[in-house]
């Protein structure tokens, strides 16, 4: 298939997203689709949305999941997180893969993340850092801002990767939050 092509840190990352056959998921930041590939190989009545600021990775994307979308179980949109038409649609999993924005940027859209997750759903936050000196640094600050907009950090996961090990952050709504926004929805 496209093993040849696959990066370790997307095998890794979607190894910890353990996609059950009725998930729903979001990725943020899809470039060629390759995390979207391999994710609908676990789907039977779930689905994965992907999104991507970049129509060329877009059409790539759509082009090697051909097969998943027309099946049902892919779809992509041209968007950054803030401009996304997610249609009110919410998720078991949401999660991007060296996305800078999580750890650089303060307003990286958690607020559209917390009204797309589904109650007891998770945020998954991977990054592969150029360098291994990086990793302590974009997990701290990763947690943090996650922390900072009402999250809780549930797990932090190092993949022994080469050249460079990578780091996964995966928070839920922290539970009053949760509670909170699970009754304005009822």
């Amino acid at each position: 298939m496209m093993a040849a092509t696959l990066p370790d840190r997307v095998k890794w990352a979607v190894d910890a997203l353990a996609i059950a056959p009725s998930d729903r998921v979001l990725e943020i930041g899809c470039g060629h689709g390759t995390a979207v590939s391999l994710i609908c190989g676990s789907l039977t009545d779930g689905s994965v949305t992907a999104i991507d600021q970049s129509d060329s990775m877009i059409r790539i994307a759509e082009k090697k999941n051909a097969e998943h979308i027309a099946a049902g179980r892919a779809k992509f949109i041209t968007a950054s997180l803030h401009e996304a038409d997610l249609n009110g649609e919410r998720f078991h999993k949401i999660f991007a893969i060296n996305v800078n924005l999580f750890w650089t940027n303060s307003n990286c859209g958690l607020d559209i993340i917390k009204e797309s997750l589904l109650p007891g759903g998770a945020l998954y936050v991977f990054n592969q850092p150029p360098a291994a000196s990086k990793l302590k640094q974009i997990a701290e600050r990763t947690e943090s801002r996650l922390i900072s907009a009402g999250f809780a950090v549930r797990q932090m996961i190092v993949g022994e990767l080469a050249p460079v090990p990578a780091v996964g952050v995966v928070a839920q709504l922290d539970d009053a939050l949760q509670y909170e926004m699970g009754s304005e929805n009822e």
